[in-house]
């Protein structure tokens, strides 16, 4: 029975992801390598999967390394925030819409994520999936993207013979030798950032079109799940406003980002636990007399923020460049304006995303009883 890992989509909120890989890295024994034979990434989520994958070493020294990068992220080490360069985005976005040829041959964005590239492409290393797949530590490793061609959710995985790919309805998985332009396509959030030409035409967010986020995984013949997501939902219920005015760009945005990032981890969640109750009562007799024989239970394990996030964020919203604060606030991306749920995927910021890593660690050790359970260790010492 294979242990698979899935990080969810979210862009900033993924430090959140680092602070729970942290916390499950201190509870494990120091001397486990990687205890994830399968990883899954979307979006963020993608990057902090190859940055586990893609790096030597036990694995608590893997998480450390990541936690760095997240400990001392801006957002200039992610797009440009210069008042010309958002402004020339911006400009160019405006000019694909009253000219239908603009865009033609250059993928429009609001902000350029060239930093990004730069920063991943340094970080990772690509070359050594294969070395890890080849020596049994990794059997695959996976992350998603959307096909503006197809509009499929596309899985791009590199892994072990015996995994080979799938055909599904609106997705599909492909066997791959990842790159960067991988990730960087998983990560494009639309409009936000830049698409990303790859074999097949040009892709972007993962999180988009992904309607069954945990399929990946159990594709890949994963039996044991950790899910580390970035919603609030099931600990915090915001509260139900009426406001004296219409919602705001940003609180539009804001949820559909929540939409294409949160509603669908949550509903395959469901789904899957749904699922899991019909196996354990269905009698193995019935299961041979009509010859199901893939209805078996998928053992799951999912963190996911004590904190509102979206409060965090309005704390932090202030650690922003100029630029970026005054598109922001023009789009009613506010506390007033009900659109700081979008601000807190472009928060990459030190005082946010440390606020995060924390709180995903103590969320880890809060969890520390049914980490050991999910991963066969003996109870905590009192």
């Amino acid at each position: 029975m294979s242990r698979g890992l899935v990080l969810t989509g979210g862009g900033a909120r993924a430090a959140y992801q680092v602070g729970v890989l942290k916390g499950i890295a201190a509870i494990l024994p120091r001397t486990v390598y990687n205890p994830f034979p399968i990883i899954c990434g979307t979006s963020a989520g993608a990057i902090n999967a190859l940055s586990i994958a893609g790096r030597a070493g036990p694995f608590r020294l893997r998480t450390r390394k990541l936690e760095t990068i997240w400990h001392n992220l801006r957002a200039s080490d992610v797009y440009r925030t210069d008042a010309f360069g958002v402004a020339k985005n911006a400009f160019h976005m405006a000019a694909s819409m009253l000219h239908s040829g603009y865009g033609i041959g250059r993928p429009i964005s609001l902000l350029d994520n060239a930093p990004l590239r730069e920063l991943l492409n340094n970080y990772v290393k690509f070359d050594y999936l294969e070395t890890a797949i080849g020596n049994g530590e990794l059997e695959a490793i996976a992350i998603s993207a959307m096909s503006y061609a197809s509009g499929q959710s596309v899985t791009f995985f590199q892994g072990q013979d015996s995994i080979q790919p799938w055909n599904r309805a609106r997705r599909r998985g492909e066997k791959i030798d990842l790159t960067i332009d991988h990730l960087m396509a998983s990560t494009a959030i639309p409009s936000l950032f830049p698409a990303v030409k790859l074999e097949g035409g040009y892709f972007g967010d993962g999180a988009v079109r992904q309607l069954k986020p945990i399929s990946p995984a159990l594709h890949m013949d994963a039996r044991q799940l950790l899910i580390v997501g970035v919603s609030d939902n099931a600990t915090h219920k915001a509260p139900e406003l009426q406001p004296d005015h219409s919602p705001s760009i940003a609180q539009i945005m804001g949820h559909m980002f929540n939409s294409a990032f949160i509603d669908a981890v949550e509903s395959d969640l469901e789904t899957l636990r749904s699922i899991n109750r019909l196996a354990s009562v269905l009698p193995q007799s019935l299961k041979d007399k009509n010859g199901i024989t893939d209805l078996n239970a998928v053992e799951v394990l999912s963190i996911s923020p004590s904190q509102s996030i979206d409060q965090i964020a309005e704390e932090h919203i202030h650690e922003l460049p100029r630029s970026l604060k005054l598109f922001l606030k023009i789009t009613g991306a506010t506390a007033q304006g009900g659109g700081t749920s979008a601000a807190s995927y472009l928060l990459f910021e030190p005082g946010f995303c440390r606020k995060l890593i924390a709180l995903g660690h103590q969320d880890a050790l809060d969890q520390e009883d049914a980490i050991r359970e999910f991963f066969a260790l003996p109870p905590a010492a009192n």
